[in-house]
């Protein structure tokens, strides 16, 4: 009987009951039962709850692998590398400071700050210490520490921006990570040890370095570097605008806060915002050629909807006259609407677009033709027999929203000094410290979190379900054609996740561990917890936040 007492029952990726002795790791049932999966195994989730391979085993649970197929895998890769990367650095470079800046070219852009400017030798001498250490599979070893002890600790070593990270967070014990003899902070789950980390390469790009590492969707091979100059920039100019607002990252952003500031940064982030949009409209009204259709894209909770209204009132402002079309009108009939690899309908599709259509009524209108636009009830799944009538002028530009804007198949027809394309996404480039940043990825999420309950009725689990599918419609639908651009628009706010968390948290806290989508939901909490709450009343009603949590002055 008391060697019963000792076991505990584990199933395994829902389909496999085995027993083992209490207190067994995470490790070694990965290792012994590794035929589960066809890709590495490098965390797993013990009743929906993601859980480091060093976690021991004392109770009955269900215990599903995680792999490098799967984001959460593939997000502990990267960040494992990262800390490889740094601790390269400070073995090299000790006198450098090391700065996890933003996504770019599938790769994520870092900067070595010192007295003198980085040059590509060093960075293949970087890179191969990496190597070095990856073969070296040192363990990145956890432990965790007082609030006060932390900070002292930070303080003592002149980590400042990792101080001002914690200091106002509501939690008294603060993890650290060590990986042969160099600690760090980070607010996520790492690797067992640095031999899990295989695929990587550095790349010296615009004075700086690009981490490149694999893709979840062949986790063996690193993807090739795509340059992308356009999106490059507006992270260059976000952080020009987070130097005007004296906010590099969270700690600062607090410190505002917490000092009563917060007021004047939201009109001056407002303000930023507004120039940018007038002088996107200047650039149309001051075009060589005449541009008569303007197409907005951009992935989902991109605030779009709000930034189009307001590019409308500019527009006004330099003359012209805005005429809105909607693409979703131009659906063709439900019975011909492709299908996805599941069989549901896919209304992302290009082809559930009718674009002889579109293209025939656009030309008509340059040219002056009245047109009678399509009317598309979504309850039958068919254009209705008539829609409204519409004519332009010299003076009208026609506005289209729409995923597919950039994509130049949609107006093929269309000559290209007609149309002025412009991408707008919430490119967050602000760090919660120098080594911990912020993906763009999290900050919509949790916009659509948000929007989704308070307009569309739905839950956190349900938004955090879907995300998957809006991603992997984003990657073939939008991002391909992001540099095709004319412009880009970047509709972060460096005050917004200060207020959307306080609409968010609550959501989130909703979600228990009976979900899959209870991991994610953790993942969000803490990193939100990084944030003091401010409060909604100073944000004006044509905010594109408002978009989001409600108070707009556009509906």
């Amino acid at each position: 009987m008391a060697f019963a007492k000792e076991q505990i029952k584990v199933t395994l990726d829902s389909k496999k009951n085995v027993t083992v002795r209490k207190g067994t790791a995470l490790l070694e049932l990965a290792k012994e039962f590794s035929g589960l999966r066809s890709e590495t195994i490098i965390a797993a989730r013990v009743d929906n709850d993601i859980k480091e391979l060093t976690y021991e085993l004392y109770d009955d649970c269900n215990v599903c692998f995680i792999d490098l197929t799967e984001e959460d895998g593939m997000r502990i890769y990267r960040r494992s590398l990262y800390f490889i990367f740094m601790k390269a650095a400070n073995d090299l470079f000790p006198d450098r400071r090391v700065i996890i800046s933003h996504a770019v070219g599938r790769g994520l852009y870092c900067e070595l700050r010192g007295d003198r400017e980085l040059q590509p030798r060093e960075v293949e001498i970087l890179e191969k210490r990496m190597h070095e250490i990856a073969e070296q599979a040192i363990p990145f070893e956890k432990r965790e520490m007082p609030l006060q002890e932390a900070e002292a600790l930070f303080e003592s070593t002149d980590r400042m921006d990792r101080y001002r990270a914690i200091e106002h967070r509501n939690k008294q014990l603060v993890t650290i990570y060590n990986c042969g003899g160099m600690d760090d902070y980070f607010y996520g789950y790492m690797a067992p040890d640095t031999g899990y980390i295989k695929v990587f390469g550095l790349k010296y790009y615009q004075g700086g370095i690009i981490i490149r590492f694999p893709d979840k969707s062949s986790p063996g091979t690193l993807p090739e570097f795509i340059e992308q100059e356009k999106l490059f920039n507006i992270y260059l100019e976000f952080k020009r605008w987070g130097r005007i607002l004296e906010i590099e990252n969270v700690g600062a952003l607090n410190t505002l806060v917490k000092e009563g500031r917060v007021t004047e940064m939201i009109r001056i982030s407002e303000a930023l915002h507004e120039k940018k949009i007038a002088n996107i409209a200047d650039m149309i009204a001051e075009s060589g050629h005449r541009k008569k259709i303007i197409l907005i894209s951009g992935p989902s909770s991109s605030g779009k909807t709000t930034f189009a209204q307001r590019l409308s009132i500019q527009l006004r402002v330099n003359g012209l006259k805005p005429v809105t079309i909607s693409l979703d009108d131009y659906f063709v009939n439900r019975d011909k609407t492709p299908r996805d690899e599941n069989g549901d309908y896919d209304y992302e599709a290009l082809e559930a677009i009718d674009v002889k259509l579109f293209n025939r009524q656009l030309n008509d209108l340059i040219r002056g033709k009245e047109v009678e636009l399509p009317l598309f009830n979504f309850n039958t799944g068919a254009r209705e027999p008539v829609g409204r009538k519409l004519q332009i002028d010299d003076d009208h530009v026609l506005v289209i929203e729409g995923i597919h804007g950039l994509n130049e198949k949609l107006t093929s027809e269309i000559p290209r000094e007609s149309k002025f394309k412009i991408y707008v996404s919430a490119l967050t480039s602000m760090n919660i410290d120098d080594h911990n940043r912020i993906p763009t990825t999290d900050n919509r999420i949790i916009r659509r979190i948000v929007r989704d309950h308070q307009f569309r009725g739905c839950s956190a689990v349900s938004t955090i379900n879907r995300w998957p599918s809006v991603r992997r419609g984003e990657e073939m639908n939008i991002f391909p054609f992001q540099e095709s651009a004319d412009v880009m628009f970047n509709s972060a706010l460096m005050y917004e996740l200060g207020v959307l968390k306080t609409y968010a948290e609550p959501l989130l806290m909703e979600i228990d561990n009976s979900t899959v989508e209870y991991s994610e939901a953790r993942r969000l909490i803490e990193f939100l917890s990084y944030f003091l709450p401010i409060d909604e009343k100073d944000v004006p009603a044509n905010s594109i936040i408002r978009e989001f949590i409600g108070g707009s002055c556009f509906y």
